[in-house]
């Protein structure tokens, strides 16, 4: 199973999310301060790390940045794990390279969701799954049709590839710089409002499931059963 470095310098917090993950079959370490932390990672490297901001010896965003400019280290995971909710700090992180982040204090299966949603796009995992399922959505890869309570919803090829990628990264936040990336395979500001008229198309066409389709403001999208 796969092994998850947790950066958290409050005990009860630390062991919180050790238990946690540890109860549902990952391999977990746990690290007070950052030099702890860029010891390990010199060991051995993580499938996921879980990165409070406020640390004793090291800023959390500063981590993270060293992180993505490395090449070894660039692609792990990142989940923000902090006290701060103002909606700035939310965007510095994912500005910054992380993945998601979750707010102090925050429910443990919540967690696990996203700690699951995020290793789900690890390479080599789900290799031979050719269907995503989300609630009453099904998209199938191979013959590139989506049906919603079993019945067909007709997408164009931009609509099915922005659902797919809302579906494969399910229960996280996908910013509008990745989504502009992946599927428009641009980041030129301009193309935004197409985004928006897509999001806006697939809430019509999935009907009552697009729902789950939720707007981060100034940030980008999350598709989740229980959004």
């Amino acid at each position: 199973m796969a092994l998850i470095y947790v950066v958290e310098d409050d005990t009860n917090i630390a062991e919180i999310e050790s238990f946690a993950l540890q109860n549902v079959g990952y391999q977990v370490e746990t690290f007070p301060t950052a030099k702890e932390f860029h010891d390990a990672m010199n060991r051995k490297l993580p499938a996921l790390i879980m990165l409070d901001i406020m640390l004793p010896d090291e800023s959390g965003l500063d981590i993270l940045k060293g992180l993505r400019t490395r090449t070894l280290t660039k692609e792990i995971p990142v989940i923000m794990v902090t006290a701060k909710t103002t909606e700035l700090d939310r965007v510095k992180g994912l500005d910054f390279g992380a993945d998601d982040y979750i707010c102090k204090p925050f429910g443990v299966m919540e967690m696990i969701s996203r700690v699951k949603a995020l290793l789900r796009r690890l390479p080599g995992e789900n290799e031979e799954e050719t269907q995503l399922v989300l609630g009453p959505v099904v998209l199938d890869k191979e013959k590139h049709e989506v049906h919603v309570q079993d019945q067909l919803v007709e997408l164009t090829y931009k609509e099915f590839e922005l659902l797919q990628l809302l579906m494969t990264n399910a229960g996280t936040v996908t910013t509008r710089e990745k989504i502009l990336n992946k599927v428009w395979e641009t980041d030129f500001e301009g193309e935004s409002r197409t985004l928006d008229m897509h999001i806006k198309t697939l809430h019509q066409k999935l009907k009552g499931a697009g729902s789950m389709i939720k707007t981060v403001r100034n940030v980008g999208y999350i598709m989740d059963e229980e959004a």
